[in-house]
C-alpha cells in the first residue's frame, strides 16, 4: 500500500481545541506587557507628528509640499500606491487561497486582513490632501446636485474612487464575518461586565450552532467570490492612472499586470514582517510555524520574478519602440540625477528576492525578516521611481526640474505608520490575532503524526 511522505504540520505541539483557543485569547486576557505599551506609544508619537504635518498642509496648502509645475505629484501619490500595494496580501491571502483551499492560509489570514483594512485607510489619506481642499473631497462621488457638476467618468482617478472604496468594503465585511464566531468564544469566556456585553453585541449572537455555521460558510466564499477579482482590479486601476496618461515611462500597458504582482509581492514582505514579530511577542510559533513563512517566501519568489521579469520588459520596449523620449527615459532612470533610486529599487526587488530559492533561508526566520524589510524598501522606490523619474525630466529641457520632500510630506508619511501600528495594535489587544475557527478547522488533517494512508487519515 503506498504511503504519502509524512505532511509538516500546519499546527504544532499536539494541542487539543481546548489548548487552541487558551493559547489564542491568552495574550487578550491579561494585562498588556511593557512592549506593547512601548510600542503603542511610538505609534501614537508618530500619529501625533502626522496630524500636526497634516494640519499644516490643511491650513497651509498644499504649497507646503516640495511639488512644482513639473512635478505635480510627488510623495503623496508614491506613498498612496504604496499603501494600497501593502493592502493587496490581506484579501490574496483570504479570499483566492480560501477558493483554492489552501489549508496554510488558516493561521496568517486574520492578520493580513487587518492588515489590508489598515493599509487601504492610510492610502485613502493622500489623494484627499493632494486634492488640497478637503471640504470639497465630496466632489468626486458622482450624485444628483444643482450645479450640474458631475464627475468624469472617463477619468482613472474616479475609476480609483469606486475600486478602492469597494475593495475597503469588501474586506471589512470578509474580515468581521472570520472574527464573529472568534468573538463569541471571548465572549463565552468572559464574567459579567462591560467588556463581555460590547462583545456580545459584537457577536451578532453567534450560538455555534449547524445552521449559522452553515451560513458563515456560505458567506465566506460568497465575499471570497467578491473579493478575489478585486485583488486583480483595484491596482490594474490604480496603474491606469499612469498608462493612460502620454507621459513616456507610463505609457505602457504592462502596467496592470505588473502592478498587480507588484502589490502582492509587497504585501506579503509586509506581512512577513509583522507575523515574525507577532509569533514572538505572542508566544504563537505553535500556529505559525515555519512552514507557514516558507510558503509566504515561494509566493515572494514567484511575484518578484515577475516584478523583475516586468523592468527587464520595460527596458526591451523602450528600446524597441524606437521613441527617442521613451528611451531617454529609461536612460535617465538608470543613469540621470535619480540613479540610486532606481539601483536601490533593481537590488531590493529583483536581486534579494532570488535567496528565496535556497530551502535555508527561506525557513531562515532572521533572513526572512531582513530580506521582507528591503522588498517593502525596493516597492517603495519603485513608485519612488516611476512617479518622479517620469515627471521631472518632460519634452521641453527648459521645464526640467527636480523634486525633494519637504517636512511636511515626510510627517504626513510618518503619521501613516502611526495609524497603522496604532490600529495593529489595538487589534491584537482587543481581538485574537489567529483564526481559533480555522485553525480548528485544520487541526485534525494538519497536525502533529497525521499521514495518509490508502486514502484515510490515521494518527
Amino acid at each position: 500500500m503506498y504511503v504519502s511522505p509524512l505532511r509538516e504540520p500546519l499546527v504544532t505541539g499536539s494541542k487539543s481545541y481546548k489548548q487552541v483557543t487558551d493559547d489564542i485569547i491568552k495574550p487578550m486576557e491579561g494585562k498588556p506587557g511593557p512592549l506593547w505599551y512601548a510600542g503603542l506609544g511610538l505609534a501614537l508619537l508618530a500619529l501625533g507628528f502626522g496630524g500636526f504635518a497634516i494640519y499644516v498642509t490643511v491650513w497651509d496648502g498644499i504649497g507646503t509640499w516640495g511639488l512644482n509645475r513639473t512635478i505635480g505629484w510627488g510623495w503623496g501619490i508614491t506613498n498612496f500606491v504604496w499603501w494600497v500595494g501593502i493592502g493587496h496580501a490581506g484579501t490574496f491571502i483570504s479570499a483566492i487561497l480560501l477558493l483554492f483551499r489552501q489549508k496554510w492560509r488558516t493561521s496568517i489570514n486574520r492578520s493580513a486582513e487587518a492588515m489590508t483594512i489598515f493599509a487601504v485607510m492610510c492610502a485613502g489619506l493622500f489623494p484627499l490632501l493632494h486634492m488640497g481642499r478637503l471640504p470639497l473631497g465630496f466632489f468626486v462621488f458622482p450624485y444628483p446636485n444643482t450645479r450640474d457638476l458631475w464627475v468624469n467618468f472617463n477619468s482613472p482617478l474616479l475609476w480609483d474612487v469606486f475600486a478602492i472604496s469597494t475593495y475597503f468594503t469588501v474586506s471589512l465585511l470578509f474580515w468581521y464575518m472570520g472574527l464573529i464566531p472568534d468573538i463569541a468564544s471571548i465572549r463565552d469566556r468572559l464574567k459579567e461586565g462591560l467588556r463581555k456585553k460590547i462583545y456580545t453585541l459584537l457577536s451578532f449572537g453567534w450560538t455555534g450552532s449547524a445552521r449559522h455555521w452553515s451560513r458563515h460558510e456560505s458567506m465566506s466564499l460568497i465575499l471570497a467570490g467578491l473579493a478575489a477579482p478585486l485583488v486583480l482590479s483595484v491596482h490594474s486601476i490604480v496603474s491606469m492612472d499612469f498608462a493612460t496618461s502620454v507621459i513616456p515611462g507610463w505609457h505602457t500597458t504592462i502596467f496592470p499586470p505588473y502592478f498587480v504582482s507588484g502589490a502582492v509581492f509587497s504585501g506579503f514582505a509586509m506581512v512577513l514582517t509583522l507575523m515574525i514579530i507577532t509569533r514572538k511577542a505572542l508566544n504563537l510559533e505553535n500556529y505559525i510555524t515555519v512552514g507557514h513563512v516558507e510558503s509566504m517566501n515561494k509566493v515572494i519568489i514567484a511575484t518578484g520574478s515577475i516584478v523583475g521579469i516586468a523592468y527587464i520588459t520595460e527596458l526591451f520596449m523602450a528600446w524597441y519602440s524606437g521613441v527617442v523620449y521613451e528611451r531617454y527615459a529609461f536612460v535617465n532612470r538608470a543613469f540621470g540625477p535619480y540613479w540610486w533610486a532606481y539601483w536601490i529599487m533593481m537590488t531590493c526587488n529583483v536581486i534579494t528576492p532570488q535567496l528565496f530559492w535556497f530551502k535555508k533561508i527561506r525557513r531562515n526566520l532572521a533572513a526572512t525578516f531582513v530580506i521582507s524589510i528591503f522588498v517593502n524598501i525596493g516597492m517603495w522606490f519603485e513608485r519612488f521611481v516611476i512617479i518622479v523619474t517620469s515627471l521631472h525630466r518632460d519634452f521641453l529641457p527648459s521645464s526640467w526640474s527636480m523634486y525633494s520632500p519637504t517636512w511636511v510630506e515626510v510627517g504626513v508619511y510618518i503619521g501613516t505608520f502611526g495609524l497603522f501600528f496604532t490600529l495593529f495594535f489595538l487589534f491584537i489587544r482587543f481581538f485574537p490575532v489567529v483564526a481559533i475557527a480555522e485553525v480548528k478547522g485544520v487541526l485534525k488533517s494538519s497536525g502533529e503524526n497525521f499521514i495518509r494512508k490508502g486514502g484515510q487519515d490515521e494518527k
